[in-house]
């Protein structure tokens, strides 16, 4: 094979690789509604803020990238994009799940074996599904989780 055709087959890889994630986004948007409904309440999305403390493996940044897929799959939701990064010395990583329902994102601070959570959906998905995931992986201690549901159409004027 050609030098030239290497890379014409590479860029058309990675053009359609791109499509495929954007129709994926906008069949996401388009074919299901991004309204959620909790307890009756109708709102823009449920967002969950999750603090572990006494966790562990919160520097493992390969397996933290692998926990938030697995977070994503389990809500069912449709990921577009992971972005971690690795902070030196105390090996914390912050980063971010994109989401066509919205994100997840960590921010971990090993050396007190703590971790910050935010997971925010809209749509089908089911961010509490992310819980169990978590607990499973990191094995904290002690978890706080608080659940607050965003843009409350019930309550809105107009």
């Amino acid at each position: 094979m050609r030098a030239g055709s290497v890379l014409e087959l590479n860029l058309l890889r990675q053009e359609t690789a791109a499509t495929t994630a954007r129709a994926a986004s906008a069949e996401a948007v388009n074919n299901s509604t991004w309204i959620t409904e909790r307890a009756g309440v109708r709102c823009a999305g449920a967002h969950m803020i999750i603090d572990l403390y006494g966790a562990s493996r919160l520097d493992e940044i390969a397996l933290i990238e692998q926990t938030l897929r697995r977070c994503v799959a389990a809500a069912g939701a449709t990921l577009l994009h992971i972005h971690l990064h690795h902070f030196e010395p105390n090996g914390g990583v912050s980063g971010v799940a994109v989401l066509a329902e919205s994100h997840i994102s960590i921010h971990s601070w090993p050396e007190r074996n703590y971790a910050a959570l935010d997971i925010f959906m809209c749509g089908k998905a089911r961010p509490e599904r992310c819980i169990e995931v978590l607990l499973e992986t990191f094995t904290p201690k002690r978890a706080e989780i608080q659940e607050l549901l965003r843009g409350r159409l019930n309550d809105q004027v107009g």
